[in-house]
C-alpha cells in the first residue's frame, strides 16, 4: 500500500471537481480524500485549489495521477504536484472532506 498527496492548480473550484475525483477514485478502487484549500497561498496561489490523498496499490496511484492531470471536462488544470509519503493512517473509503 502506497500513498501519493496531490495538489492540483487551475480552474478547479466551483466546477465539481472534487465529486469527480471520488468518482475517479471509486472507479479506480482507491481510498483517501479529496478538499478545497484556500488558505495555502503559497502553493495555489491566491485563488485557492485541491488537494487530494490517495493510498493504494501503486499502479492504480499512477492511474489516478494521469487522471487528475487530465482533469474533469468542465474544469482546467495547470498544474499538479506529486508527494510520494509514507501512510500515516488508513482510509476505508474515497472521501469530500472540508
Amino acid at each position: 500500500m502506497k500513498q501519493v498527496r496531490l495538489y492540483v492548480k487551475g480552474d478547479v473550484i466551483g466546477v465539481g471537481f472534487r465529486a469527480w475525483t471520488k468518482i475517479q477514485a471509486k472507479m479506480i478502487g482507491i481510498t483517501g480524500w479529496v478538499r478545497n484549500v484556500f488558505d495555502r497561498p503559497e502553493i495555489f496561489g491566491p485563488y485557492g485549489g485541491v488537494e487530494v490523498l490517495a493510498q493504494g496499490a501503486e499502479e492504480k496511484l499512477r492511474k489516478m495521477i494521469e487522471t487528475v492531470k487530465q482533469g474533469s471536462p468542465v474544469s482546467r488544470v495547470d498544474d499538479v504536484e506529486v508527494f510520494w509519503e509514507e501512510q500515516q493512517e488508513m482510509h476505508d473509503g474515497f472521501e469530500i472532506v472540508k
